[in-house]
C-alpha cells in the first residue's frame, strides 16, 4: 500500500481557507440570491449558462456538463425554473430523445435583475477584497485544476 502523501503546515493552512472561504461565499451568495430574487446559486448558474448560449438554449445533456450538476440534479433545478416561468424545456427537432432548455423572455429579465445584485456581492466579498496579482494567480489555478478535473473524467 503506497504511503500518504500528507500536506506540510502551510499547505494545510492553505488548504483549509481555500475550503473554508469556498463554503462560506458559496452560502453567502446563494442566501443572497434567495431573499432577493427567488433564486438559488445553481438555478442562477443554469439561467447564466443559457443566456450565454446561441439562442439562449441548450441540450440538457450539455447544459448539465457546462453548468457542473448531474443530469439528475439538473432535471429538479430546470424543473423548479420551469414552474417559476424562466425556462422552458422542448423536444430537440432532430432528435427526439434529446431535450433543449430555454431561456424565456421572463427568464432573461429575471438573470438581468439579479446579475446585478450578484456581481456586487462577488465583488464586496470577492474581486475587491484580493490583490489584483492573487485574483490572477486564482484565475489560472483554478483553470489548471479545472483542466485536470477534465483529464480524469
Amino acid at each position: 500500500m503506497k504511503e500518504p502523501r500528507w500536506l506540510d503546515s502551510s499547505q494545510q493552512r492553505h488548504w483549509r481557507a481555500f475550503v473554508e472561504g469556498s463554503v462560506r461565499l458559496h452560502d453567502l451568495m446563494d442566501r443572497d440570491l434567495k431573499a432577493k430574487h427567488g433564486l438559488s446559486e445553481s438555478e442562477y448558474e443554469i439561467l447564466v449558462r443559457l443566456s450565454e448560449a446561441p439562442e439562449m438554449r441548450l441540450r440538457m445533456a450539455e447544459l448539465a456538463e457546462s453548468a457542473s450538476q448531474s443530469r439528475s440534479r439538473l432535471s429538479h433545478t430546470c424543473s423548479r425554473l420551469e414552474s417559476k416561468g424562466l425556462v422552458r424545456r422542448a423536444t430537440c427537432p432532430g432528435d427526439k430523445r434529446g431535450v433543449y432548455a430555454h431561456l424565456t423572455d421572463e427568464g432573461y429579465s429575471a438573470l438581468q435583475r439579479a446579475a446585478v445584485d450578484h456581481v456586487e456581492v462577488a465583488r464586496d466579498f470577492f474581486i475587491d477584497v484580493i490583490d489584483p496579482a492573487d485574483l490572477e494567480a486564482i484565475g489560472r489555478a483554478f483553470t489548471a485544476v479545472t483542466r485536470r478535473i477534465g483529464e480524469v473524467r
